[in-house]
C-alpha cells in the first residue's frame, strides 16, 4: 500500500477486471492509447495477469490500483515497470535481466478525475518510492507528442524532455504523425530538486534495499 494525501495505491488483483472494463472502456481514457475496447474476458485473461505478473517478477515494482482515501473509489492504477534501456523507442525497451536500474513510469485515470491534481500526486508519490525504496537510477515515461495533458504530468513529477521518435503503427491514432516524446528523470537529479527544495525528499542519498 502506498499512501498519498488523497489517494490509496494497492497492488493490482483480478478483482480489478470490472473496474478495467469500465476504465478501457472510456473512448476518452483511451484517445491516446488505443482505438480497441476489451471484453471483460479479454481483461481478466490477458490484462489482469500482465499487470499482476510485474509485482512477482520484479518485487517492489509493478502496477497499483488507485482508489481515493475517502469513500473508496476506484479512479484508476499508476505504474512502475522495469525496463531494459534501448536504441529503439521505448515503447520496444524489453524487461531486465537482473536487478532493474530503470523503470517506466506509467498512470491512466477516469475522465472524470481530471484536471484535479491526481495524476501528479499519484506519480510523484511512485518516482519518490522508485529513488527513496528501490535501486532505481532513473525513471522514463512516453505518451504521444499531441497528449498535453500527460506531458505536463511528467513535468511536474520532475521528468524532462528527452526526445522524439516517429514508428510505423497498423491502425495509427490521430496524432500519431507527430510522433512519440520522451521524458527521463536521474535519481541524482531528483535529489538535487529535493534538496534545493528543502522538502523531505533529499534522504533519498541512501536508497532502502
Amino acid at each position: 500500500m502506498l499512501l498519498t494525501e488523497r489517494m490509496a495505491l494497492r497492488r493490482m488483483t483480478g478483482a480489478d477486471a470490472v473496474n478495467l472494463v469500465s476504465l478501457d472502456g472510456d473512448p476518452l481514457v483511451m484517445r491516446f492509447l488505443d482505438r480497441k475496447i476489451r471484453s471483460l474476458a479479454e481483461i481478466r485473461d490477458e490484462v489482469i495477469p500482465h499487470l499482476t505478473g510485474c509485482h512477482r517478477r520484479y518485487p517492489g515494482f509493478g502496477y497499483w490500483a488507485a482508489e481515493l482515501r475517502t469513500g473508496g473509489e476506484f479512479i484508476g492504477w499508476f505504474g512502475l515497470r522495469p525496463v531494459m534501456p534501448a536504441d529503439q523507442a521505448m515503447v520496444h525497451w524489453p524487461d531486465p535481466v537482473g536487478v532493474p536500474e530503470v523503470a517506466e513510469l506509467g498512470y491512466r485515470l477516469r475522465h472524470s478525475t481530471w484536471g484535479h491534481g491526481y495524476a501528479t500526486e499519484g506519480a510523484r508519490a511512485v518516482v519518490r518510492r522508485a529513488f527513496t525504496e528501490l535501486a532505481v537510477r532513473e525513471i522514463v515515461a512516453t505518451t504521444m507528442a499531441v497528449n498535453a495533458g500527460s506531458r505536463r504530468v511528467m513535468e511536474k513529477a520532475g521528468l524532462t524532455f528527452a526526445r522524439t521518435v516517429h514508428l510505423d503503427w497498423p491502425d495509427p491514432l490521430n496524432g500519431t504523425e507527430h510522433g512519440e516524446v520522451e521524458y527521463r528523470l536521474l535519481r541524482d537529479d531528483w535529489i538535487r530538486s529535493a534538496r534545493s527544495a528543502g522538502r523531505p525528499d533529499a534522504r533519498a542519498d541512501r536508497p532502502e534495499l
